[in-house]
């Protein structure tokens, strides 16, 4: 007896009652039946799908004529000339009305949100023309009250008004009145140094207000108690002031940047107003105003301005970028400022001074003859408290044998500018050791030569601050730098220290560090030998100078 394999069929069920059904006892049919039925449906499947395909291909056969006759005819209508005509113009009214929309969907959404989105999109990059004096004005924004910042610059923010302007001191704030809804209230402290926590925390915060209803409109506001014609400035001389350095890289040349473009037709409005600071810069601050200069703390009225600047540009240390200038103007320019102000109008011609622009070469006799009927000018501006040059008489007598006539020049507060100024204008070499007092290098004529005495510690700051912008003013830079025998650190330290032997295992350290030891802690004393090289390479450059006159 033949017994017949069975097959066990399960039902599908859900996870949730498959319990219940596991007790089930399973429905079983005979093997071979199975293959019957499957060869069955197989066959039975396949002619189906054959003949509901057959049947699709029909049916599309007529739909297919159909497009390709459509087609046909475009391309027939378009090949005419009168269609082409209006259906490229209709082509480009459709996307010059699509571009339309587009820049409507972006500048004008109901959102409150959205609107002040677009508004500061529409603003922030013409904010900065504005400042720069590169646009009148808006017209957009017509005859309303605009305040807008500029805050891309890692430096420094930088702030425009325009409209009916009105200072209050008490409350350290300005306001423009008529200003648009979506405008909102500033706050800058207006110092270049804006990347510098610490010492920006001491500058005076001022807040600038934009008022939406007009003074015509009712609002509340204090009388004008002195209008100006002009446009203001408003930039701090707190900060790093008080160092020769950052007056000048912070102060006066960021103020020469932003100023010179009104041609003195703007009024000066400074926060933390130093009476020194006034009597030291008057000259060279008359020549970038024509007006007496506002203290923003102590002048308590209200005035009154239809156009402000608030902060001050600045471009790199102790330069001007000519590409960003107007007209191309460059430190060039503002070292000419500087004689305009500072300058002696009783020097006498100066026929010996070198001329601006390179001479031919000339050969080595005929220089020294030259140079020794008229010795080239040297200033050594000398140091009291630390990184003092110990053999500075050793220095000058060195300096006179190579044939320098020599003027040693220790500049101190409350010293006129016009004094150091006058040396430097008609010295041919300027010699000092690295320190602010380097920065009087702006006082002297292109093509002179700036000779840095480098201490141990500072090649990167001697570099940066002094070296590369004394390029770029156009004088010959000669950089000197002390070896560690030469530093008073070598008596402090063993000679294998870092200190000594690898000065950046300390400056990575920090500023203060730095400062602690290569800065404080640290005077010279040079190798006459070897520092003359210095000093004869110096003079020739000069005499070949003298020797085109």
């Amino acid at each position: 007896m033949q017994i017949k394999r069975a097959a066990t069929v399960s039902y599908p069920f859900s996870d949730d009652n498959s319990a219940s059904l596991t007790t089930r006892r399973p429905f079983k049919m005979p093997m071979q039946k199975i293959k019957s039925m499957l060869r069955t449906f197989a066959k039975g499947s396949t002619s189906d799908q054959r003949e509901q395909k057959k049947l699709s291909l029909y049916r599309l056969a007529p739909l297919f004529l159909l497009m390709l006759y459509a087609i046909c005819s475009v391309i027939r209508l378009a090949s005419s000339s009168s269609y082409s005509f209006y259906l490229a113009q209709a082509t480009d009214s459709f996307v010059a009305e699509m571009s339309s929309d587009l820049e409507s969907f972006t500048t004008h959404i109901s959102s409150n949100l959205n609107y002040l989105q677009a508004s500061e999109e529409n603003t922030a990059h013409r904010c900065s023309d504005l400042i720069n004096g590169r646009m009148v004005r808006m017209s957009s924004f017509g005859d309303e009250g605009l305040l807008c910042c500029d805050r891309s610059h890692n430096r420094t923010d930088v702030c425009y008004m325009r409209g009916d302007i009105r200072t209050d001191a008490n409350s350290s704030s300005i306001s423009v009145y008529g200003a648009g809804p979506w405008q909102v209230p500033e706050t800058i402290r207006p110092y270049t140094r804006k990347w510098e926590t610490e010492i920006m925390s001491t500058i005076d915060n001022i807040t600038l207000l934009p008022v939406a209803s007009s003074i015509n409109n009712g609002s509340p506001s204090k009388a004008c108690e002195k209008r100006h014609g002009v446009p203001g400035l408003v930039f701090s001389t707190g900060g790093y002031t008080g160092n020769l350095y950052h007056e000048f890289n912070d102060g006066l040349i960021p103020l020469f940047i932003t100023a010179q473009r009104f041609h003195g037709e703007v009024v000066l409005v400074v926060m933390e107003y130093h009476s020194w600071w006034m009597t030291t810069y008057r000259p060279v601050i008359r020549k970038l105003t024509n007006y007496k200069v506002v203290d923003f703390s102590r002048d308590r009225r209200v005035h009154c301005f239809s156009e402000m600047i608030v902060g001050l540009r600045i471009h790199g240390e102790l330069s001007i970028d000519p590409l960003l200038m107007p007209e191309g103007i460059g430190i060039q320019d503002f070292r000419a400022l500087l004689g305009q102000g500072l300058g002696d109008s009783q020097l006498k011609p100066q026929e010996a001074r070198p001329p601006l622009v390179a001479p031919p070469p000339a050969s080595a006799s005929h220089s020294n003859r030259r140079c020794s009927t008229s010795k080239p000018k040297m200033t050594i501006i000398i140091r009291s408290k630390s990184r003092v040059l110990l053999n500075l008489d050793e220095i000058v007598k060195a300096c006179e044998h190579i044939g320098f006539e020599v003027q040693v020049l220790k500049p101190k507060r409350g010293m006129p500018l016009t004094v150091i100024h006058d040396a430097l204008d008609a010295a041919d070499v300027m010699l000092a050791v690295h320190g602010a007092a380097m920065t009087h290098f702006l006082f002297m004529r292109p093509r002179s030569v700036l000779i840095q005495i480098v201490p141990l510690g500072l090649d990167w700051a001697a570099e940066t601050y002094y070296g590369e912008p004394a390029r770029k003013l156009g004088l010959e830079y000669m950089a000197y730098r002390v070896r560690p025998g030469e530093s008073s650190l070598s008596k402090e330290y063993h000679r294998r220290s870092p200190v000594l032997m690898d000065p950046s295992i300390i400056t990575r350290q920090g500023w203060w560090e730095t400062k602690r030891i290569y800065l404080d802690r640290q005077n010279i004393k040079v190798n006459i030998g070897r520092f003359s090289r210095v000093l004869a390479k110096a003079h020739s450059h000069i005499c070949k100078l003298y020797a085109s006159v």
